[in-house]
């Protein structure tokens, strides 16, 4: 059984917050700043370039990358870290469309990440692809037999409505057409199953709800199908065969090593594999059901104390990940309101109040103070004040 009170512990936490946003960036874990300095005096001072062997360094991608797996629903060997999710994108967006000669349409949704979206649009231009952009509702029905890529976001980083993977995925497969999943609202809040859905490519951040730190390294899978067949435009020395020979030549590693791209971050990697240890123990089952319990009180808690509101996420749980977007036409102004009475969420234009509900440190007493704090807002109209109208950059 997991110990999610435990979990909780194992977070910093700063005293007076209900944090709301660990799906934008996971807190702290305790234990990661201990973990970076160790790196950097027992390691990088100590050994300096011999840790690349005798701390592990070169194998970190890999090592990290199986600690993920177990996560992801995927197998040993079949995930590698590095990069950011742009590049991991490109990775697998150009990979896949090189294992469909003769096809050139790239589908996806208009609730995509954008960033997702840029890299699709440069891609295309580079190769004389077609990216056809539909509302994700339409996104089956957009399936043709001219398709060579499915490129979504499970869960949609607005309103956390989440797409059927495996549904997609064999409507897609039956068309002739491979699959690319951005897992960045999904791993490590939702019980993701690659393997069990068939998913062909799978890419992901890990400073959200996997609780890396800002900037933490990407990872990208592959299914063990296609890993010898893979071949990504984007090819660097650390996805080379033999990287320690410098032949000019490129020849792609095996497997899932040749996903890899440049140097690995090797700090960030050290306070990834920190947050990572929160993990051990962790039944995704019970995650799950947990995230579950947490967005439906909250909803069920707004429904009764805050009517003006309206449900921008999906009623049905099993249609939505672990974060609740509400709609309001002042929606920044009272998430600033939220925030300086210390619950932290976050706004997506243009009205869109959005909660993300991380089950590690999440728990009813964060739901409670949540609702009763946005239902104090909207009932004495603090949010209506000329500081919280004016616009600025929000994460």
């Amino acid at each position: 059984m997991t110990d999610f009170a435990a979990t909780r512990r194992a977070f910093h936490l700063p005293d007076g917050i209900t944090y709301l946003d660990g799906n934008s960036l996971g807190p702290m874990p305790r234990h990661a700043a201990d973990r970076v300095a160790a790196m950097m005096r027992d390691e990088w001072a100590g050994m300096l370039i011999t840790g690349w062997n005798r701390a592990g360094w070169y194998d970190q991608p890999r090592r990290v990358g199986d600690r993920i797996a177990r996560l992801i629903g995927a197998g040993e060997g079949q995930v590698v870290m590095g990069d950011t999710l742009s590049i991991k994108v490109f990775q697998a967006l150009s990979a896949a469309l090189a294992l469909r000669p003769g096809r050139r349409v790239i589908l996806s949704d208009s609730g995509n990440f954008p960033s997702d979206l840029y890299v699709a649009q440069g891609l295309a231009r580079m190769t004389g692809a077609e990216l056809r952009v539909v509302a994700p509702e339409d996104v089956a029905a957009a399936i043709t037999p001219d398709l060579a890529v499915l490129m979504l976001t499970e869960v949609d980083y607005r309103t956390g409505r989440r797409h059927d993977m495996a549904g997609l995925t064999a409507a897609a497969q039956g068309a002739g057409a491979l699959t690319v999943w951005d897992l960045a609202h999904s791993a490590g809040a939702v019980d993701v199953d690659l393997l069990g859905a068939g998913a062909d490519f799978a890419v992901g951040c890990t400073y959200k709800y996997l609780n890396g730190g800002p900037g933490a390294p990407a990872f990208i899978w592959v299914n063990p199908r296609h890993a010898d067949a893979a071949q990504p435009v984007l090819q660097g020395w650390m996805g080379h065969a033999a990287p320690f020979a410098f032949d000019p030549a490129y020849a792609p590693a095996p497997g899932i090593e040749r996903m890899r791209v440049g140097t690995p971050p090797v700090i960030a990697l050290a306070a990834l594999e920190a947050a990572l240890d929160v993990w051990e123990g962790v039944d995704m089952a019970a995650l799950r059901a947990r995230s579950v319990a947490l967005t439906q009180a909250f909803i069920a808690g707004v429904r009764s104390a805050c009517p003006e509101v309206v449900l921008a996420s999906p009623g049905d749980p099993a249609l939505r990940g672990s974060q609740v977007s509400l709609r309001h036409p002042q929606a920044y102004a009272v998430m600033q309101a939220l925030i300086d009475r210390g619950v932290i969420g976050d706004f997506r234009a243009p009205d869109l109040l959005r909660f993300g509900f991380a089950p590690l440190f999440n728990g009813p007493d964060d739901v409670d103070r949540a609702v009763a704090t946005l239902a104090a807002i909207l009932r004495e109209g603090s949010w209506d004040q000329p500081r919280f109208h004016q616009r600025a950059a929000v994460t």
